[in-house]
């Protein structure tokens, strides 16, 4: 007969069919750890915008700027060649010298007594007739900066440069900046400045009468040299360099003018009134026609205008002239 009796399982057995596999103790994998955490921080955290995209070429990319060119502006036997590094993206995209509204050139230009009204860049054409002054770069190419440039094309940029120095022969070499004369000065004339002082070098250019001069850059991020006032000596001594080389007798109405100023309050000043670097110039633009320009006139600084401008009279004494406009 067979046999038909229930077998009773092993009731320790049985609870554990009941309750599944056995949790193991620990902790938990660090891949499933760190999905949890980022399932938790994706439910409570908002979506985030898309990030806005600034159109700063009329819809140009940057590679398509960089492939642009900026023509020199230069002919035979000017009064002075300015000397830049090589050619930006605002530069390159609307063909112009210094269009950046901070860079100090145009206004040093004009506080000097180079230009005899407020110029920019939309002027830079007119330049060689009017004043004898060209442009060039060391560098033909653009780049978003100088330091996308190699030393390969640094030194190559110094060799064309020579030649173009050597066929239009400008009275004077005018370098914006430290940083192009010293790659200039060690390709060509086989030194290693040192020390470097701004103004006329002791070099002339090979087989010319062309003279070197150094100035700051004027860019608004030299650190030396941060304002359009602190860069406008260099003009003026440029100016006086020119004339010289021309044998132009100084005019006998425009005479030195001495003052005296405190520079540590000048520049808590400067530091009360937040000026930094100037990012526009109102008059930069006005002269263009963007802005409605006003009539003003032009007057030597006495010391008591330069007094009452830095707040105070005291140790530093400057002496130079030249026409300042506020």
């Amino acid at each position: 007969m067979a046999d038909f009796r229930v077998r009773q399982e092993d009731p320790v057995q049985q609870e554990t069919v009941a309750q599944g596999p056995a949790k193991k103790r620990g902790r938990p994998p660090k891949q499933k750890l760190e999905e949890g955490k980022l399932q938790g921080v994706h439910e409570s955290s908002p979506a985030k915008k898309p990030k806005r995209t600034l159109d700063r070429f009329n819809g140009m990319s940057v590679e398509e700027v960089m492939a642009k060119t900026l023509p020199d502006i230069i002919a035979y036997n000017l009064d002075i060649l300015i000397i830049g590094i090589n050619p930006g993206l605002l530069s390159a995209y609307k063909g112009r010298h210094y269009p950046n509204p901070g860079n100090h050139f145009w206004k040093c230009l004009f506080l000097s007594g180079l230009t005899d009204e407020q110029l920019n860049h939309m002027h830079d054409q007119t330049l060689p007739e009017r004043y004898g002054i060209g442009f060039t770069n060391m560098v033909e190419r653009t780049t978003p900066g100088s330091k996308d440039l190699s030393s390969k094309e640094f030194r190559e940029g110094g060799r064309q440069l020579l030649e173009k120095l050597k066929k239009y022969r400008p009275c004077i070499a005018a370098f914006n900046g430290k940083c192009i004369y010293e790659i200039f000065c060690k390709e060509i004339f086989g030194i290693k400045a040192k020390n470097l002082e701004f103004g006329l070098q002791p070099y002339k250019i090979p087989d010319t009468e062309t003279v070197c001069y150094l100035m700051p850059s004027s860019s608004p991020r030299c650190a030396q040299f941060p304002r359009a006032q602190d860069k406008v000596h260099f003009y003026i001594k440029l100016k006086e360099l020119r004339d010289q080389i021309k044998g132009i007798v100084k005019n006998p109405d425009v005479q030195e003018t001495n003052y005296s100023f405190d520079i540590d309050m000048a520049k808590e000043d400067a530091k009360r009134i937040a000026i930094k670097e100037e990012q526009q110039d109102p008059g930069y633009e006005a002269s263009s026609g963007g802005y409605p320009v006003t009539q003003q006139g032009t007057s030597f600084c006495s010391p008591q205008s330069m007094g009452a401008f830095y707040g105070g009279s005291s140790d530093c004494t400057y002496s130079t002239h030249f026409n300042m406009q506020y």
